[in-house]
């Protein structure tokens, strides 16, 4: 009797607890149902290629009211957003916007670098085991496998389990392929010597259809038919200098550079051009246009990602320098670009269900001869000279051939072997480097790369050196130019220093959850990632240092 009492009650305790439970399933299914967990439809991501902190309102009054001002007045601005490293070139920038991470840890040290143990050259996206998709160039032998930690594109994939499409657009392979990260859907990049779009097996074996047929507009032509001219009457241009300066770069077949420039040149041939027009960033707009359509982004259950990285920007900088009418003349184009984005991503998706934000890679410096004129310091450096004299000096005195291999982002790479062959002094000839270097006019510091913490470097700068510096891929010496110095020739500009003319860059969000409003507390590029990690309540990327826009994601 007391047995079946006993059996009676744990069947009763069982049936009682299974109820409880599937009661307590039946209420959280409903309070999961009633609260999930919002995210936005898309994130577009802008990387505007040597866009300076500053241009967000030294053309302000010329922009439209739907393109930058739009961005500026009804986004949220980190106004003092800086590049925590050094070198502050394209490839380092996308890579650590979207990892979160600097170079010393994603390993994207340059645009490319020399590897001590491959004895060569690398190029920061290169990959020969891939095959080109789009075209039957060497262009495509491209993925993002250098890059050794994930991007904020790869976590938003894992945190949906792949679900979330990623793509990346741009007309460099590296602007579009490291901010797509290692996981995404696609990366397509511009094939200057096809006028195609392509990408790599890494991604897909063909095209999609939507991009083929894009493709075959050949839409450069198009571009180049219209020559570039000044979208306003040249004269009304007053925050640049005269259009014909003897410092700014001639294009290709042009006698002097000036307006109008006459592109019609190129149609069918010279397809890589487009770059260097502003029409390039129309393209690249009008092609992520296609793509939100053809791909359906946004219009899923899972949040989508789109990467653009707009070039011409840094191609025009380049070769007229920040001050010419050129620079002024491609800003106010995208603006109007811009505007025409914002509205159709409104359009497409209503406003409030996507967030954009808006930066830049790096920053860029006056061109030498601006700064001569206007009585500014600056100037030109060149390494080569300085190397082969050291290399004569170094074979003289330790029998060591060819000491120094290369120089590659400000640093100087020796050969090791060729050293402890000869039994030579490392200690000894890495000092004579340095004081050499340190007699140079252009330069304003020298360090040893390994022992960047014993050195007097100030903490702005040692910080920056040593986030740029990859214990398997950086070099052994590290010099430090003055303000306003470079290499490079004797017409147009360059970027890579810490200077905040190279490092200081717009970051700006707008739309899902995002309220209106600017904070001027320093932040730095990582923290970009760190943001969007915390605002869609995913993990950080994997080399993450960055920390959140606090000022924003607690509005």
């Amino acid at each position: 009797m007391k047995r079946t009492y006993l059996l009676f009650t744990a069947i009763f305790f069982i049936c009682s607890t299974s109820i409880a439970q599937k009661k307590s399933v039946k209420t959280l299914s409903k309070t999961s149902s009633a609260a999930e967990l919002s995210r936005p439809k898309l994130v577009v991501g802008l990387v505007v290629d040597q866009m300076r902190w500053d241009y967000l309102y030294r053309y302000y009054n010329r922009y439209s009211n739907g393109g930058f001002r739009r961005l500026v007045n009804q986004g949220f601005s980190a106004e003092n957003t800086f590049i925590p490293y050094t070198p502050t070139y394209t490839a380092c920038g996308h890579s650590s916007i979207y990892t979160g991470s600097v170079p010393a840890i994603n390993g994207i040290i340059g645009n490319d670098w020399y590897d001590p143990q491959l004895k060569r050259n690398v190029y920061c996206a290169e990959d020969t085991t891939v095959k080109t998709v789009g075209s039957d160039t060497r262009a495509g032998l491209m993925s993002p496998k250098n890059m050794l930690v994930t991007t904020i594109t790869d976590e938003l994939r894992l945190a949906t389990n792949f679900k979330s499409k990623v793509i990346g657009i741009s007309l460099k392979d590296r602007g579009a392929i490291l901010p797509a990260g290692h996981s995404a859907n696609a990366a397509y990049w511009f094939d200057g010597g096809t006028g195609n779009w392509i990408t790599s097996t890494h991604y897909m074996t063909e095209l999609p259809a939507w991009v083929d047929q894009y493709n075959k507009l050949k839409m450069p032509n198009k571009y180049f038919e219209q020559n570039w001219n000044t979208l306003y009457p040249i004269e009304t241009y007053t925050q640049s200098t005269a259009d014909n300066k003897p410092y700014e770069g001639k294009a290709r077949g042009e006698q002097t550079p000036t307006f109008p420039h006459p592109t019609k040149l190129y149609t069918d041939k010279n397809f890589d051009m487009i770059k260097s027009l502003p029409y390039g960033n129309t393209m690249t707009l009008d092609l992520a246009k296609i793509a939100i359509q053809a791909e359906g982004l946004g219009q899923g259950s899972s949040t989508d990602f789109l990467a653009v990285s707009c070039s011409s920007t840094d191609y025009v900088g380049h070769q007229y320098g920040a001050n010419s009418v050129e620079a002024e003349d491609t800003y106010l184009r995208l603006d109007k670009d811009l505007e025409d984005f914002f509205n159709y991503l409104d359009a497409k998706l209503g406003k409030g269900n996507y967030l954009f934000f808006l930066s830049a890679d790096h920053g860029v410096a006056h061109v030498p001869g601006f700064m001569k004129e206007n009585k500014l310091p600056g100037g030109l450096f060149s390494d080569s000279q300085v190397i082969k004299s050291l290399n004569t000096t170094i074979a003289e005195q330790y029998k060591i051939k060819k000491a120094i291999v290369t120089s590659s982002n400000s640093q100087l790479y020796f050969d090791h072997d060729a050293i402890k062959e000869a039994k030579a002094d490392f200690e000894a000839i890495k000092t004579l480097t340095m004081e050499t270097l340190e007699k140079q006019d252009a330069i304003a510091d020298a360090v040893d790369l390994t022992r960047l913490s014993s050195t007097t470097l100030p903490e702005a700068i040692k910080k920056a050196v040593t986030y740029g510096y990859n214990a398997k891929r950086s070099g052994d010496i590290y010099y430090v130019l003055k303000s306003g110095y470079f290499g490079g020739g004797s017409t147009g500009t360059t970027h890579g220093a810490w200077y905040p003319y190279d490092s200081h860059i717009p970051c700006v969000f707008m739309g899902w959850n995002v309220k209106a409003g600017k904070t001027n507390k320093t932040h730095y590029m990582t923290d970009i990632a760190a943001t969007l990690a915390a605002m869609l309540h995913i993990q950080m990327p994997s080399g993450c240092v960055g920390e959140p826009i606090t000022e924003l994601t607690h509005q």
